[in-house]
């Protein structure tokens, strides 16, 4: 059942990153100008009160998770982040091969 919402979440993380990336593509060939939407920017649209509230919160975990791990994350593109992050879940989620020959016992 886990494995199952580790697949159905990751192909989800997956199909966002193709549609920001769509998005971004469209926008950037209509203005003719390159637009990469950032983690922070889609953050502050989903639900704005809670980015303030993640600075204090990582810093308080330890302080080297804000300034170099938090921050670039923020600043990454959501499409290359949502990739990864959908990667992850799909490995994590996918059947286990059957063992051949002197493998199984």
């Amino acid at each position: 059942m886990i494995r199952f919402l580790f697949r159905f979440i990751g192909l989800l993380a997956l199909a966002l990153a193709f549609i920001f990336l769509v998005y971004d593509g469209t926008k950037s060939i209509a203005d003719q100008r390159l637009y990469v939407t950032k983690v922070a920017e889609v953050w502050a649209t989903v639900h704005e009160t809670s980015l303030p509230q993640v600075r204090p919160t990582l810093e308080g975990l330890a302080p080297w998770l804000w300034d170099p791990v938090g921050t670039n994350v923020l600043n990454a593109p959501i499409c290359l982040v949502l990739v990864i992050i959908g990667t992850i879940l799909l490995l994590l989620g996918r059947k286990r091969r059957p063992l051949i020959g002197y493998a199984r016992r």
